[in-house]
């Protein structure tokens, strides 16, 4: 959750960090703000609402600093207002703070500094910051004063801070919220994601947990909070700006469905073996003897991931006969869930920074179990503290409601599957099938997105509806779960998915001729029971849209409205099913006029508890 942006340089600050605010503002847009340092003054800006807001109100002011800080507001401890946006000031104005996380001993802190003369202007926990730095720093020495708040603060934090009498670094630390360094020529930046600083440089370090840096111009150093100097590793950025950018579509969300083909060729490239029946994943190759003795997967995730390791399910018990559970990361550590060295537990994230996932990681590590990540960011914090993964290769997304994320998501768990299958029983045969079939899937999706005008004809039908129930069984009951999230997450329309085997046991009851019902029913092998149970809605009034498979004249027969998709394995078909359920979420979202790519409430990377 929240944005941040930090620079130091030869160029206009405020540009700069307005231009980074820009690119991370699906992070959080409830409010935003800077602060810069001008001839030993700080000088702050706060905005309520969009960046947009904060960029009308610079207008024709002409900071023209150096240096500069700067936040974007996703919205936990006090509402979205001027005095709860970032950044918070010390009571002499001489420190700025931006802060992404969690204080959570912030009200004891609170007190006690109220009782040393602090006066605090907002509700929220990281004022407490700045007033905390406040009582550390002296001697111009921002640094110590960061560390010595910081080891009294019990929470998450990644944060930034500037002072007015010592304008020429920025300090940044960072506990369980993630934070970049983009090093430039004669310009610093930090970030809480890349997308920020493409553009401007592609060589960064991203810190690690209890790591602070002091960042310059011309140089950075990085330490723990005992001042312990810290060796780090220059990373290189695989992404570039124009990937980062709409390229002529309306959203982002529109871009990256239309970006599947490509994303599903990029998640396979230098991947598939097919002449072998199987696959080379290099992120798996250190554990790949471990993995032969793995008898029991605990795939955890949050959201739209969960419902791709459900499908991981289905496919790893399959056809590589070892035994999956799927577990909400966020509950995870709250059980007390049986580990041993004969369990794997697989992190599914695109950000690869979920604070839920992450900790549910450090929980199995703990307990000694092997640990794995399917992840979207190179040298994320689930990439770098898992024992080894895989990389989706996906490339940026920056739309909220995942899209190509979640078909690479799939596409990897297939390589999984297909993986540890050939490790047990899977034959050559088996696993050449499938690769076959996989190579198809990039051709079968850009034939789906040719009929995307029927789609949008067919979402205009359907927008005024105030509910949605969406059905599916087996491979297709997690992809009616998602089909449901991507409506009611951006079009905010009450949407549900179920089992359709269960929905006689209790939610037939919603269903009515005004209650529409979007069954998932190709051609497979319990096509016949999803035809039953699509009939008791039919029976009670209900309006019915199929998805099936081409060349099933039938579902035209009985449905209101059918969507066709290629024929194609029945592992793989929610490869191909997701994108008509994308398509139809996005262009009920567009005729309601409603911001497909922020909607209300949500954050693309949720990485606070």
């Amino acid at each position: 959750m929240c944005g941040i942006v930090g620079y130091v340089g030869k160029k206009n600050a405020e540009n700069t960090l307005l231009e980074g605010l820009k690119r991370l503002e699906y992070r959080g847009y409830d409010s935003s703000g800077i602060a810069i340092v001008k001839n030993g003054k700080i000088t702050s800006k706060k905005a309520v609402g969009k960046i947009i807001n904060l960029e009308n109100l610079l207008s024709g002011k002409n900071l023209d600093a150096r240096i500069g800080i700067s936040h974007t507001r996703w919205a936990t401890h006090g509402k979205p207002t001027e005095e709860n946006a970032h950044p918070h000031l010390s009571c002499d104005g001489n420190l700025a703070v931006v802060h992404n996380g969690i204080i959570e001993n912030y009200q004891t802190l609170r007190e006690e500094l109220k009782k040393k003369g602090h006066k605090f202007l907002s509700q929220t926990d990281s004022e407490v910051l700045a007033h905390l730095i406040e009582e550390f720093y002296e001697k111009k020495d921002l640094k110590h004063a960061v560390c010595e708040a910081l080891k009294l603060v019990e929470g998450t934090y990644g944060i930034t801070a500037i002072a007015n009498d010592n304008s020429d670094e920025i300090i940044a630390a960072r506990k369980g919220s993630p934070l970049v360094l983009g090093i430039g020529d004669n310009e610093n930046f930090i970030a809480s994601d890349v997308a920020a600083i493409l553009g401007y440089t592609k060589q960064v370090v991203y810190l690690n947990d209890g790591e602070i840096a002091r960042v310059t111009k011309d140089n950075f150093e990085i330490t723990d909070l005992d001042d312990r100097k810290i060796d780090c590793e220059i990373s290189k950025i695989d992404w570039t700006l124009e990937e980062s950018q709409r390229g002529g579509h309306d959203h982002f969300m529109l871009k990256e469905i239309m970006e599947q083909p490509r994303v599903i060729v990029d998640s396979t490239r230098g991947r598939l073996l097919p002449e072998e029946g199987t696959v080379r994943l290099g992120g798996l190759e250190d554990v790949e003897a471990k993995l032969r003795k793995i008898e029991r997967i605990i795939i955890i995730a949050c959201g739209t991931a969960r419902y791709a390791g459900l499908i991981g399910e289905y496919m790893m018990e399959e056809y590589a006969e070892i035994s999956v559970e799927v577990e909400f990361a966020s509950e995870f550590r709250y059980r007390k869930p049986i580990l041993d060295e004969k369990t794997a537990v697989l992190a599914v994230s695109q950000s690869g920074e979920t604070a839920d996932t992450l900790a549910a990681i450090r929980e199995a590590k703990r307990k000694g179990a092997l640990t794995l990540g399917i992840v979207n960011v190179v040298g994320s914090t689930i990439a770098r503290e898992t024992d080894a993964g895989v990389y989706n290769h996906a490339g940026p997304e920056i739309a909220v409601a995942s899209t190509k994320a979640f078909t690479s998501q799939l596409v990897v768990l297939t390589l999984m599957a297909v993986l540890l299958g050939r490790q047990r029983k899977m034959s050559e045969v088996t696993g050449r099938r499938i690769i076959e079939e996989i190579e198809t899937l990039p051709k079968k999706i850009e034939k789906i997105l040719k009929s995307a005008d029927k789609i949008k004809k067919l979402a205009k039908k359907y927008a005024d509806y105030p509910n949605f129930m969406y059905l599916g069984r087996k491979y297709c009951f997690p992809l009616a779960e998602e089909g449901a999230l991507k409506l009611k997450e951006i079009s905010y329309i009450h949407s549900e998915g179920f089992a359709a085997g269960e929905m006689k046991h209790g939610s037939i009851a919603l269903i009515d001729e005004n209650f529409p019902v979007f069954a998932i029913a190709p051609k497979d092998s319990v096509y016949e029971k999803n035809i039953s149970n699509i009939e008791e809605i039919l029976a009670r009034k209900g309006k019915i849209i199929i998805l099936t498979t081409e060349g099933n004249k039938e579902a035209e027969k009985i449905a209101d409205d059918v969507i066709y998709i290629p024929k194609t394995l029945e592992m793989l078909t929610p490869i191909l099913g997701v994108v008509p359920l994308q398509l139809f979420a996005y262009y009920i979202a567009s005729y309601k006029g409603l911001d497909v790519d922020k909607p209300r409430n949500l954050a693309k990377s949720v990485t606070v508890e």
